[in-house]
């Protein structure tokens, strides 16, 4: 028996559940609140995969995880469904597979679709009506959209802004986007939003300035992962799974009834 020294009794386990230290910090009340709650993923990439890992794992009775894309090696350094043997499968349905194994109560809907500008609002609104929205993505047209569809539909929302590039977790905060500085992608937020009518969003950022990434010339040459004319993006291992794992937080946080952190 690993980790046992002679003569001691292995622990046991048969009484235990996945939820008992949750129902310890929040209570039993709290936690069958977020038990019966439905959050919905959009985007399944190094924040948004991280944060479905961590709701599933903090509770959440239901989720509505929604990609088009499938795992890619260069997936590998940050993202929670990336792993050798998940590359070219469906980023939905390896992120299903993992919460059926943290949380075999937890119903998943799953959605493998590109969202675009005219498809996002009749995909998004067919689907299960949650309780909280996630948006983990990176395309601001759509990001946009998705943040007016929550404000009309009355659906509490948080945002993930700009990780690529950064390298301090401590400069993450919450915040209205309003309030955002130093984001070259929450800059365009912030004025979208004003010229759009969206009164109000809850968005995760990062105050510190992004770095110039060095492997420009490689990305771009022969063989390279990056597309002539694309942008290069950057991405330390650790920070937007931090970022998934803060959104999910403040997601089961306020899902509880539980204040924490700066608030907006």
């Amino acid at each position: 028996m690993v980790g046992t020294q002679e003569g001691e009794r292995p622990k046991d386990t048969t009484q235990e559940s996945a939820t008992d230290r949750l129902r310890l910090v929040m209570g039993k009340a709290r936690l069958a609140r977020v038990q019966a709650a439905r959050v919905m993923v959009v985007g399944l990439g190094g924040v948004g995969s991280n944060c479905a890992e961590a709701l599933a794992r903090g509770g959440v009775g239901s989720l509505v995880l929604v990609d088009r894309d499938v795992v890619a090696p260069s997936n590998i350094n940050r993202q929670a469904v990336a792993y050798q043997s998940t590359v070219g499968q469906a980023k939905t349905e390896v992120m299903a597979r993992i919460v059926a194994d943290i949380n075999p109560t937890c119903d998943v809907t799953t959605l493998r679709t590109f969202l675009s500008k005219e498809s996002l609002v009749p995909a998004l609104s067919a689907l299960p009506c949650p309780d909280y929205v996630v948006d983990a993505i990176d395309t601001i047209s759509q990001k946009l959209i998705l943040a007016r569809w929550c404000q009309d539909e009355g659906l509490p929302l948080v945002s993930s802004m700009g990780g690529a590039n950064k390298l301090d977790p401590t400069r993450l905060r919450f915040s209205d986007i309003g309030c955002t500085t130093n984001d070259p992608l929450a800059r365009i937020m912030r004025k979208e939003c004003r010229r759009r009518g969206i009164r109000h969003l809850e968005v995760l950022w990062s105050d510190e300035r992004p770095q110039e990434p060095e492997g420009k010339a490689v990305a771009l040459g022969e063989g390279g992962f990056v597309r002539e004319g694309a942008s290069i993006l950057g991405t330390m291992s650790y920070l937007p799974p931090i970022m998934g794992q803060m959104i999910a937080g403040r997601v089961i946080s306020k899902l509880a009834g539980l204040s924490w952190g700066r608030q907006v």
